[in-house]
């Protein structure tokens, strides 16, 4: 090659040589802005909350709005409510803001009660296309409710024995999410009847515990809408103290042998035979009547019984309700405890019939009552047959007053065959004799209803 074309080539390179590093430059720059603009395509996700449509002044409504890419740039928050869009919040948020959280409190009083709507809109710092990839809205539509329910009371008359039970009837001004008679720590619901009319009509009913003197006693109505708003009132009543027996129990190493190897599996296996029988006496007593609480909630809103409950037939009276019990071991006091039913006696394997008309909620075996069958009768008033040698129903049967439930026993804590009758308000033993006189049956329950 000539001297001349090698010469022109070196001429021309030099040309090329700037226009292609112009060009890569431009191609870099233009890959950059690219990626500047094409890295964040995600708008915010905005988080609106409770999940729920009843709200009261109490509640506080939570929006929670994050965008971790290119980070926040603005969020208005309004209320939508009639013609009316009330502002809430406006912000905007200086470079790498990437999370807001907003807490709107329906106290301040912007939003008055009624439905309304919650709109939320958020812009995130991205520039695709022009910035419209970043916007996100989300709305979520409410009830406010700011009222507590009224409570009306249609019982006038509550005469109340210690350890006994009562109705008490009340309207409430609308349904609500939960009501009923508080008595200290102890809560017995109430029951909304269909026949009220254009009342919201609540039958419930209460006791006041064997533990309760009547100087203790203060029962209050409550009543906590939909919305979370509460309402309580008092009601006039006259609680009249009683007397209960004091006993004493003594303890065998020969009772203790017979009755704990019932309990295995649910008794640790350490310790002497006081050691397990006072376990079983006290943390599983406790456990098996929390239970019945529990039991007590599997309830029929409306009354499946009538007239007088019935008792087990030729039976003695034993051990009586609320009989305050001392446990004697080898000369010494080892416990205390209340015997919450009464203690009947027959014929050994007795049939025993059913109190009244109701569903049997459990009949299995449950800890210190042995074999056990339990007849819910509506409102929260169940009734309890312990100790049974054998059940003859099942859980979901339908009885009758007198239909046989089982045969008596001695199975769980029992010294000998025997039936323990107990009966429930709301999970709280109260006194089964009330039960069984039909002059009180129609004084305290039956005329409150008619």
């Amino acid at each position: 090659m000539s001297k001349e074309a090698i010469s022109l080539m070196q001429k021309d390179s030099k040309k090329t040589f700037p226009i292609v590093l112009t060009a890569v430059i431009i191609l870099l720059a233009l890959g950059a802005g690219a990626f500047l603009i094409f890295k964040d395509t995600t708008p915010p996700v905005i988080a609106i909350g409770p999940d729920i449509l009843d709200v009261g002044k109490g509640t506080e409504l939570v929006i929670t709005v994050a965008d971790p890419d290119s980070g926040l740039k603005s969020v208005t928050i309004v209320a939508l409510q009639g013609d009316k869009t009330i502002p809430l919040v406006n912000k905007t948020f200086p470079a790498g803001s990437m999370k807001l959280e907003e807490v709107i409190n329906l106290d301040k009083g912007e939003i008055k009660e009624g439905e309304f709507t919650l709109v939320v809109t958020a812009q995130d710092s991205s520039i695709y296309p022009f910035g419209v990839a970043g916007l996100s809205t989300a709305q979520q539509s409410f009830a406010f409710d700011a009222t507590p329910p009224r409570i009306f009371v249609q019982s006038h008359t509550n005469n109340l024995n210690q350890g006994g039970a009562g109705l008490m009837v009340f309207a409430l001004s609308e349904v609500a999410a939960e009501t009923g008679i508080r008595v200290g720590e102890r809560f017995f619901p109430a029951y909304l009847q269909p026949a009220g009319g254009d009342k919201n009509l609540y039958y419930c009913m209460f006791a006041i515990p064997w533990d309760t003197t009547p100087g203790q006693f203060k029962p209050v109505i409550e009543a906590t809408d939909k919305a979370g708003n509460s309402a309580k009132r008092s009601f006039n009543y006259h609680a009249n103290a009683r007397n209960f027996r004091h006993d004493k129990i003594g303890l065998s190493d020969s009772f203790m042998e017979r009755t704990i190897p019932e309990f295995q599996g649910l008794v640790p296996n350490e310790g002497t035979l006081i050691d397990q029988y006072l376990y079983i006496n006290n943390t599983l007593r406790k456990e098996n009547r929390a239970e019945l609480v529990k039991f007590s909630r599997q309830t029929s809103p409306t009354m499946l019984w009538s007239g007088t409950f019935k008792r087990l037939p030729n039976a003695a009276n034993r051990a009586r309700f609320a009989d305050a019990r001392d446990y004697m071991f080898q000369g010494k006091k080892v416990d205390f405890q209340t015997h919450l039913g009464l203690d009947l006696a027959s014929l050994k394997h007795a049939p025993v019939p059913a109190g009244n008309d109701g569903t049997v909620i459990y009949a299995d075996f449950l800890g210190i009552y042995g074999n056990v069958v339990i007849i819910d009768h509506g409102l929260g008033l169940q009734s309890l047959y312990a100790h049974l040698s054998s059940t003859a129903v099942n859980a979901g049967d339908m009885v009758g007053k007198g239909d046989i439930v089982g045969n008596t026993g001695f199975t769980g804590l029992a010294g000998g065959d025997h039936l323990h009758y107990g009966v429930m308000v709301g999970g709280i033993p109260v006194q089964p004799i009330e039960w069984w006189d039909g002059t009180w049956i129609k004084n305290n329950i039956t005329s409150k209803i008619e």
